[in-house]
Order: structure tokens, then sequence, then C-alpha cells
């Protein structure tokens, strides 16, 4: 700045010191606040730009925060709130708000979505020799909310490769429910090779990867939703009876009572489980040929825990006809895996006859669907850390009637799309 001083006064005294000084001064003298006007404009053209793009930021922001409230369940004053308090935290300063439900303009007027309007002024700096008026700025953004629809398959690790896995000849259809990984992997969700699926929507906190088409109710993979929460989490584990009931290997046909196995099962023939609880304290292994069924009366079903970290392993030769209960507190769940287990794997297979009616829980386990069935009236939920499925089966979500309750929550997603 010194430097321009010295030049701009070496320049001035040789004009007044010419013929023309006077009237060439008197013409610079008018001409420089335009020049460094015009100058001071680029500078603070760039200055608005800047300012516009971290309004716009702050705009989306805090749609993004008012629809995750109203997804929470939130009232008006609570979304307004936490839009607000965004955009408070994004340094809006005294810049104005408008929150709106739904959006007073645009093709999501009639869809659920927040709507946030920002305004605030700018002072001038170099163009303050034009005007004092300041420059106002605006950024509008729109956060859509998306509901997801129950979801029959869950995969609940937050992080796995091909989590929802469907692969081979599988040929899987789900009736009125989705497909739904919490993993954030580009592949959370992925369909290879031949297989052939049908829902309502695949949902998934990452990303899906389809070698082939799949068919849908909705019109594409919802990506980047929400985690659906464990809906069992708060299930409590089965306490352990006295004293322990073992399997007589040696017989073709039996009745086995409900109670603690601390030596695992190993199942062959014809074997009847009496209603109630099963600790299983070992692997569970059903071997080919045998032929597994609920005890008559059969009064209220069977729930199947297996503790730490013991597997299930169903032949595809074994037929499986088995129900969980239809109430009190394992309502609905047929098998539950301990979730103080470690990383396991649990295969389920069987022959067309077999039936699984009930919830399928393995949080800390893989679980392989590999037969060829489903449950009575096709009513079977799989929730895992991971899940394979590779048989053919038709899956339906109206289960209540079968104590399974109205399906497993998908989180809805929500995106800025305005």
């Amino acid at each position: 700045m010194t430097s321009f001083g010295r030049i701009f006064r070496y320049f001035f005294s040789r004009l007044l010191r010419s013929g023309e000084g006077g009237n060439v001064a008197t013409i610079f003298a008018l001409a420089l606040p335009v020049v460094v006007g015009g100058a001071g404009l680029g500078v603070e053209t760039s200055y608005w730009y800047y300012s516009s793009l971290k309004l716009q930021a702050t705009a989306d922001a805090a749609a993004y925060a008012g629809a995750l409230e109203k997804v929470a369940g939130s009232n008006t004053a609570a979304i307004t709130a936490a839009a607000t308090q965004s955009a408070t935290d994004n340094g809006l300063g005294a810049g104005t708000i408008v929150v709106n439900m739904p959006p007073t303009s645009g093709p999501n007027t009639a869809k659920k979505a927040v709507e946030v309007i920002l305004n605030q002024n700018l002072d001038r700096m170099f163009t303050s020799i034009f005007t004092d008026s300041k420059v106002p700025e605006q950024a509008r953004a729109v956060a859509l909310i998306t509901d997801a629809s129950k979801a029959c398959v869950l995969a609940l690790n937050p992080s796995a490769s091909q989590a929802a896995l469907f692969s081979g000849s599988t040929n899987v259809k789900f009736n009125g429910c989705s497909v739904m990984s919490d993993s954030i992997a580009p592949d959370a969700i992925k369909v290879q090779g031949s297989a052939g699926l049908q829902a309502d929507c695949l949902i998934t906190v990452g990303g899906v990867s389809l070698n082939n088409p799949v068919t849908t109710v909705c019109k594409s993979p919802i990506t980047q939703a929400l985690p659906a929460s464990d809906p069992f989490s708060s299930l409590p584990a089965p306490a352990v009876t006295n004293p322990c009931k073992n399997i007589n290997g040696g017989k073709t046909t039996q009745t086995i009572q409900a109670g603690t196995y601390c030596s695992g099962m190993n199942l062959n023939g014809n074997v009847a489980l009496s209603s109630g609880t099963y600790v299983v304290q070992g692997n569970l292994k059903i071997n080919a040929g045998a032929v597994i069924t609920c005890a008559a009366p059969c009064t209220d079903g069977v729930t199947i825990f297996m503790a730490g970290s013991s597997t299930v392993s169903i032949n595809g030769n074994a037929t499986v006809t088995l129900s969980a209960p239809t109430s009190g507190t394992y309502s609905g769940v047929l098998f539950y895996g301990d979730r103080t287990g470690t990383t396991a794997q649990s295969t389920f297979n069987g022959t067309a006859d077999s039936l699984l009616t009930g919830a399928i829980y393995f949080p800390r386990q893989q679980v392989n669907y590999l037969g060829n069935f489903s449950g009575k009236n096709g009513c079977t939920q799989v929730v895992a850390d991971t899940i394979q499925w590779s048989g053919n089966s038709t899956i339906n979500q109206d289960c209540k009637d079968l104590g399974m309750g109205d399906g497993i929550p998908a989180a809805p997603s929500v995106a800025i799309v305005e």
C-alpha cells in the first residue's frame, strides 16, 4: 500500500508540473474513486458469493436437523427449535429463519418435508462509497422425509459389506414388507448371481449393489437412510433351569420337554418339542432325515435360545415344523441367539415341507437362510448381524395373528431435495 502511495504522488506531481496538469489531475481525481470502487467490487463480489454458499450450507443443515426432529415425532415448536439451533451453530448470527411444514412452494408442498428459509444482510466494504444500503442474501432448503414400510429382514451390522446378500438361484418374495440394512457399506444390500427378489423396498444406511433387476413397490432403493433399531433389543435372555436335560440319541421317536440342555441338542429321527422355552448351551444340529415338530397339543409354540456363541445347523433333508409362542415374553420369537456371544454362523435349511413360523433373531451371528420354505401363512422374520439368503420362499408381513407384531420398523430416510 505504501508503494502505491508513492507511485500515486509521483504521477500526480508530474501532472501538476505539465501543461495539462490541471485538467488531467481533475479527471484523475474524479476517476480514482471509480477505479478503486471497481477493484473493490471484484473483491466484494467474491465475498458475497462465498457468503451465499455458506448460507446455503447452513440452510441445508437446518432443514435436515428439522426433518430428523420430525422423524422423531416432535411437535412443530421442537422441530423449529432444532432447525434454529442448527442454523445458529453454523453461524447465522443476526440473520432470520423461517421454518415451514410442509413447504410453501416448490414440488414438495403436499409431502412430508421441512422447508427452511434464511435471510441475512451483509455490510458493504468497498462499495459503500456508492451506497450505504446493506446487501440482502437468502437461502432456501427442503428436506424430504420418505417413510419406509415394515421390514421382514433386518441386517444389524453397522459396517459390513454385503450385510444382506441374496445370491445363487434364490427366488424370494416379500409381501408387504422391505429388506433393511443398517450397514454404511456401499454394497450393504447386494443381489448377485441369478437371484430374484421382490419387496416393497430395499432400504439401507449405505448403498445397494444389484447385479440384476429387483421388483419393488418403491420407485428405487432408499439409500442413506437412518439406521433401524433392533426390534428385540430389550428382550431378556431366558433363565437357566436345573437340572440339565439331555437328548436320548438312541431313540428314533421321542418327545422332549422345555428346559436347559447343557450339552447342546443333536436331533435325529422323529422329535416332538413340548411348548415352552428351550435354553441350549452348545450347538443345535438337526440331521438329515429328521422330522422335528411341536408336540401335540402344542398350545403355545416354542422359543429356542442359543446361549453364548452356540449355533443352529439344519440339514437340507430335514423337515422342521415349529412355531413361536403367540403370547407372553417371547411372543413371535422362534430362535433367539445370545447377544453376548461372539461372531458365528447359523444355517437354516430344510425341505419344502418345512415351516419356521416366527422371528429368527441372531444379533451377533450371520444367518444363512438356505431352505425353500418360510412359515405358516408365509410368516417369517429374520433379524441378524448379517444375512445370506439362498433359498426360495415367500414371506408375508401381516403376521399379527401369529404373535409376531406389526413387522419390523424400517427407519425413514431424510434427504435434501431442494
